[in-house]
C-alpha cells in the first residue's frame, strides 16, 4: 500500500509569525488523522520556528526549492543539508512557477533531486504542462521529456526518495481543475513511465500526486483513483481548517 501525501505549499505568503500561527491550528486539527503524511512548505524564512511548533506531531515539514551544491559562492541559495538542519524531511523541486518564472530545466531538476536524496531529503519533484501544451496534445511527450531528464541516472536505490507531484500548469491558481478521469489518465502514465524508468516494484511503490486547484470539495474524487496517491496544495493549504479538510480526505 502506497501511503498518500498531501502536501502544502505555501509559495510566498505568510510571515513567520503567521506560519507559526498557522501550524498551531493544523497540527490540532489533524492530530487524529491516520495513514495519510502530512507536510507543510513554508517560505524560508519561517523553516526554523515553523519546525518547532511540529515538533511531537504528525505534521512534516519541506521547503520549496533547494540548490544542488554542498556550499560555496552561491549568494542566495541554499543547500539540501541546510534544509536538513532548519528541520526538513522534504522538499519541492521544479514547481512550474520555478520552471516558467527562474529559469528551471530538467538539467538543474536532476541536479537538485540527486542533491536532495543525497542529503537525506524526500524530494517531491514537479512535472506538467501548459495549457498550450495540452490542447496541442503535448502532454505525454511533456511529462515524458520531464521525467527522463529529472530523474535521470537516478538509482532505483535511491527512488524510494522520490515522490512525483502531477500539476498541469492550466490548473494552477486557475481555479480549474483536471477532471478526475484526466489526472488519472497521466497519473498511469507516469507510472508506466517509472516503471520503464526504473523497474516495475519501484513504479508500484512511487507516490504520485496531483497539484491543480485540489480543494476540500474535489479531493475525494481525485484520491479515488488508482494511481493519484496524494495532493500538491497551493491556495487551500494556506488555512488550516480547509488544508485540514484536504488532509482528512479519508476520514
Amino acid at each position: 500500500m502506497r501511503i498518500p501525501v498531501i502536501a502544502g505549499n505555501w509559495k510566498l505568503f505568510k510571515t513567520i509569525g503567521e506560519s507559526v500561527a498557522m501550524v498551531q491550528e493544523l497540527k490540532s486539527l489533524v492530530a487524529n488523522n491516520q495513514g495519510v503524511e502530512i507536510v507543510v512548505a513554508p517560505v524560508f524564512t519561517a523553516l526554523s520556528r515553523v519546525n518547532d511548533v511540529l515538533q511531537g506531531s504528525n505534521v512534516m515539514l519541506a521547503a520549496q526549492d533547494c540548490y544542488w551544491e554542498e556550499e560555496g559562492a552561491f549568494t542566495g541559495e541554499v543547500a539540501p543539508a541546510l534544509l536538513k538542519d532548519a528541520g526538513c524531511s522534504h522538499v519541492i523541486i521544479g514547481h512550474s512557477e520555478r520552471r516558467q518564472y527562474f529559469g528551471e530545466t530538467d538539467v538543474t531538476v536532476n541536479k537538485k533531486t540527486k542533491a536532495a536524496i543525497a542529503a537525506g531529503l524526500c524530494a517531491i519533484v514537479c512535472v506538467g504542462e501548459s495549457l498550450a501544451e495540452r490542447e496541442s496534445e503535448q502532454t505525454f511527450s511533456v511529462i515524458e521529456t520531464q521525467i527522463q531528464g529529472g530523474l535521470a541516472g537516478i538509482t532505483a536505490d535511491a527512488a524510494p526518495h522520490i515522490v512525483i507531484a502531477y500539476e498541469p500548469v492550466w490548473a494552477i491558481g486557475t481555479g480549474k481543475t483536471a477532471t478526475d478521469a484526466q489526472a488519472q489518465e497521466v497519473h498511469t502514465f507516469i507510472r508506466q513511465l517509472i516503471a520503464k524508468t526504473f523497474n516495475q516494484p519501484v513504479a508500484d511503490a512511487m507516490r504520485i500526486l496531483y497539484g491543480g486547484s485540489v480543494k476540500p470539495d474535489n479531493v475525494k474524487g481525485l484520491m479515488a483513483q488508482p494511481d493519484i496517491d496524494g495532493a500538491l496544495v497551493g491556495g487551500a493549504s494556506l488555512k488550516a481548517e480547509s488544508f485540514a479538510a484536504i488532509a482528512s480526505f479519508n476520514a
